[in-house]
């Protein structure tokens, strides 16, 4: 794959470029080591595109995650409490929190990454929420965040 464009959001490319220049690089070393087009193996059961060969999302994630983890990055995942003191008196809560959790796909030295290839709505989710709800759990200081540009998105 290739590293077609970047954004920055609340100077974050600067904070990662000075802060965590090796794990910048080791990021750059794994998307640049994923071979795309064997992850070009699922077929559309789509209306506007019947029987189109597309790229997998759940194939990148594997050679990503395998990738990442050639490189010692760790995924992180805590436990989410709900506490129930706020429920109205006469409500059972349904126990679908049981189990709960958020993760983080990849840390190394306080710098986390998510990659996303399949739920895009989650993206800003990642960015705005779930990092800054683990980094005030102490685990990270920035994030990357790789998502795919619209021409291979189009192709998912």
């Amino acid at each position: 794959m290739i590293i077609a464009g970047t954004y920055s959001f609340n100077h974050g490319r600067k904070c990662v470029q000075e802060r965590f220049a090796a794990e910048l690089a080791e990021i750059e070393k794994v998307i640049t080591a994923v071979d795309s087009a064997s992850c070009k193996t699922k077929t559309s059961r789509e209306k506007t595109m019947p029987g189109k060969t597309l790229y997998s999302p759940r194939a990148l994630n594997r050679i990503f995650t395998a990738e990442f983890h050639a490189q010692g990055w760790q995924k992180f995942k805590v436990k989410c409490d709900y506490p129930t003191q706020y429920y109205t008196s006469g409500f059972v809560p349904d126990h679908s929190t049981r189990g709960a959790f958020r993760e983080m796909d990849f840390v190394k030295n306080r710098l986390g990454v998510e990659v996303q290839f399949g739920k895009y709505a989650f993206m800003v989710y990642n960015v705005c929420a779930k990092m800054t709800i683990i980094h005030n759990l102490d685990v990270i200081d920035a994030g990357v965040e790789i998502v795919p540009i619209k021409a291979l998105a189009e192709d998912m």
